[in-house]
């Protein structure tokens, strides 16, 4: 087999990470960390559904675009990614971001409180300004002094606590450069083990400094057991499908305008006591509407990716940008699960480019 025609960052990776994820669950689970049990054979069952309908929206995607034949409008595509605009908003989101560590009066990383509060709304404008305009940036432009407002801006992320963000950031610019700058696999396995050992280390140190929990995990320790307990957590999710009645995907579309965590009520639901928690990628969908809605969530997820896929091999430009953050973010989904409005604008400022700027028509046309 020729490795280097394998696409690592093609969709499917979605499913191969799943796997590692249970893997990873299942050594949390055989030495009891912290107390973790297991989880039922109902859960496994529904997570591979889950997967099954993610590939059937796939192969959806596959189906209706066989016969199209994608125009790019360059002259649209190039009006709003000029290199001035782009880094006038790359700087614009590192300034955001100084003005909340400023708001907050410290580093969120280094206490629990700060972190609490650390997800402000100047956070939320800050990280959808600087994530899609970092990674265009690196996309389009060759200037090395890029790659240090890249540095800084994912310095300040790290200091929200939050191994979400820092994590989306590093490995959506993984996948943009792997794209666009041809990465050699000796580099992208490096570049990867320095992902794996960022998440090691941004993880155990945001734990650490919550001032009201006590952990006694070695940082490997703890990546294992993170991974068990959210199973646990989709476990109890399986057997209270549809008890939030849509409460989660409400307060997760109306996050600018309220302050209510969605895994808050993931805690409370399948816990029994308030405590902002996750539950994979599949137990949101679960919790709000049952095994349906989570169902159809993997099919749309699996046709706008392979469709964002698509667009980005044929015609590169900012859609590999794009294609990098939702990846990204649907990886970190794997645990977190999509409960986050940033996200989501994400995906509606994608299918809007897409919208705006790529044309189908037949292949005999």
């Amino acid at each position: 087999m020729d490795y280097k025609k394998i696409d690592v960052f093609s969709p499917v990776i979605f499913v191969v990470l799943v796997m590692l994820y249970l893997i990873f669950s299942y050594v949390g689970f055989h030495y009891h960390l912290k107390g973790l049990i297991g989880i039922h054979i109902e859960t496994i069952g529904i997570v591979f559904l889950g997967l099954i309908f993610y590939i059937f929206g796939l192969l959806i995607t596959k189906y209706i675009f066989k016969d199209k034949k994608l125009t790019l409008n360059e002259e649209k595509i190039n009006k709003i990614s000029s290199e001035r605009i782009i880094l006038s908003l790359v700087i614009l989101g590192i300034l955001f971001q100084v003005i909340n560590m400023i708001y907050l009066g410290g580093i969120p990383l280094f206490s629990g409180y700060l972190k609490a509060k650390a997800a402000t709304r100047i956070w939320l404008i800050s990280y959808l300004i600087f994530l899609p305009s970092i990674n265009v940036l690196l996309a389009k432009y060759e200037k090395k002094s890029y790659y240090v407002l890249f540095i800084v801006g994912l310095i300040l992320f790290v200091f929200t606590g939050y191994r979400t963000t820092a994590m989306a950031i590093v490995i959506s610019v993984l996948i943009t450069l792997y794209y666009t700058k041809k990465i050699p696999w000796k580099y992208l396995i490096l570049a990867l083990i320095g992902i794996f050992v960022l998440l090691l280390i941004v993880g155990y140190v945001a734990v650490q400094s919550i001032e009201w929990q006590t952990w006694t995990l070695s940082p490997l320790q703890l990546l294992f057991y993170r991974a068990g307990y959210t199973l646990q957590v989709l476990d109890n999710a399986v057997f209270l499908q549809g008890s939030t009645h849509g409460q989660l995907i409400y307060n997760t579309l109306m996050g600018f305008f309220k302050s209510t965590d969605p895994r808050v009520i993931v805690g409370s639901t399948t816990l029994g006591y308030a405590h902002s928690t996750t539950s994979t990628i599949f137990g949101p969908a679960l919790l709000d509407f049952g095994l349906y809605a989570m169902l159809i969530q993997m099919v749309i997820l699996g046709f706008l990716l392979e469709l964002i896929y698509k667009i980005k091999k044929t015609f590169g430009n900012i859609f590999i940008a794009l294609y990098a953050i939702l990846l990204a973010h649907v990886i970190i989904w794997i645990e977190t699960g999509p409960t986050d409005l940033v996200i989501l604008l994400f995906f509606v400022i994608t299918i809007l480019v897409m919208l705006y700027s790529v044309k189908t028509t037949k292949e005999d046309e």
